[in-house]
């Protein structure tokens, strides 16, 4: 999804991923994009990269590998620490529809959901204050 955003307009894009292979191939498809000098490539595991102090997006897209219980976990982390998302950002959860759990969230809340087939993004905006 970084890599499309690039592709069609966005100045920055981080991808954070521990995976050896993803990150080859993370790197050696924005080299063949020429889209490398956009982009951020952080090889580590993203749990503790949110545990972090936050940096603020336009968007955050998570997409963990699925039936693993993932990506919850990713928001929640999210949610703790307001920072990470710009003002008017948004959070973009991708997941199987049978993975879908309700969050008890305290920064963030539902925004919207679109499922297409097996996919399913939950999109999550900053609550307003008050």
């Amino acid at each position: 999804m970084g890599i499309e955003a690039l592709s069609r307009g966005a100045d920055r894009a981080t991808f954070v991923e521990r995976s050896g292979p993803a990150l080859a191939g993370i790197r050696h498809n924005l080299e063949a994009t020429g889209l490398a000098e956009r982009a951020e490539v952080i090889g580590r595991d993203v749990f503790g990269y949110l545990r972090e102090a936050p940096v603020p997006f336009d968007v955050i897209f998570v997409a963990p590998p699925q039936w693993r219980g993932l990506w919850p976990r990713a928001v929640t982390l999210l949610d703790r620490e307001p920072g990470w998302l710009a003002g008017g950002a948004v959070a973009v959860a991708q997941h199987d529809p049978a993975e879908s759990v309700p969050l008890d969230l305290a920064h963030l809340e539902l925004a919207d959901e679109r499922t297409y087939g097996r996919v399913r993004f939950t999109f999550f905006a900053a609550r307003e204050p008050g």
